[in-house]
């Protein structure tokens, strides 16, 4: 009898968990061609558990084949993080960002002490995350195939402009996110201009990536090249940022709303 899209294997299970004995399909590791090729990155390598939990192969006794066994969780396992998805939760880290910016930005204006190390910490993740790492995938694999596309290839031309000021922004926030420039009235003035010019920026930059450019990706790729694209982003993510990855940096970035009392989100709740 066929497999069913998951099928449980109805045997001593020797302490195993049953989220443990569930076999794929066979026929789903096969594509519309009858032929395994790409699987390496569409099937055999989902982007998140398969790549860092890994698989074991193996048979288990009485029973004669192959049995699938992978890493489980409660509740089920982990979706596949699509490239989109992947890009939009990195902007989740920049409005973080920007956040921190605007409560900088409140307390230089009524010349209220903070630690202004927060203030720099949070402008280097900018540099080393959004700026030399997520704006480096978006212009290394979404903005050419737009161009060639001949697809909102205006708005990827400003969008383009918009990284290299954003990066001359950073350079100057990062110059002056001192100790000593802050003694500075004409620097104070200089730092609050710049952080107020960099989230007016990129506010309707990264809304504008996430509700036109990214949406139509899917459009102009075909579906082995959308989920090489997860695989290349996993692949560099990694590489940059080490095993924690994306997961790291929201520590970090969390660490420095501690720092600066705005971590806990019910306190920006209304009265009403």
């Amino acid at each position: 009898m066929p497999l069913s899209g998951k099928t449980v294997i109805k045997i001593s299970t020797f302490g195993i968990p049953n989220c443990f004995l569930f076999m794929p399909n066979p026929q789903a590791m096969f594509n519309k061609e009858g032929n395994t090729s790409n699987t390496s990155r569409s099937i055999y390598k989902p982007r998140r558990e398969f790549l860092r939990k890994g698989v074991l192969f193996g048979t288990l006794a009485g029973v004669t084949g192959i049995s699938l066994v992978s890493s489980c969780k409660k509740g089920g396992e982990e979706d596949e993080i699509s490239p989109v998805e992947d890009l939009m939760r990195e902007h989740g880290v920049l409005n973080r960002i920007m956040m921190i910016y605007d409560n900088c930005r409140a307390k230089l204006v009524n010349k209220e002490e903070f630690q202004v190390d927060a203030l720099a910490n949070s402008a280097n993740i900018i540099r080393s995350f959004v700026e030399d790492y997520h704006e480096k995938l978006e212009e290394k694999f979404l903005f050419p195939r737009f161009v060639n596309a001949n697809k909102l290839v205006d708005l990827v031309q400003t969008l383009y402009v918009q990284h290299h000021a954003g990066r001359i922004l950073t350079d100057q926030i990062l110059n002056l996110a001192n100790t000593n420039s802050l003694k500075n009235p004409d620097d104070t003035l200089k730092l609050i201009n710049l952080l107020e010019t960099f989230n007016r920026m990129y506010r309707p930059h990264e809304a504008q990536e996430d509700t036109v450019l990214f949406p139509n990706l899917r459009k102009i790729v075909s579906r082995n090249e959308y989920n090489s694209m997860g695989e290349d982003f996993e692949e560099q993510e990694h590489k940059l940022f080490g095993a924690d990855g994306f997961e790291g940096i929201v520590d970090k970035v969390a660490g420095i709303e501690k720092q600066l009392g705005i971590y806990d989100i019910s306190a920006f709740t209304p009265a009403v």
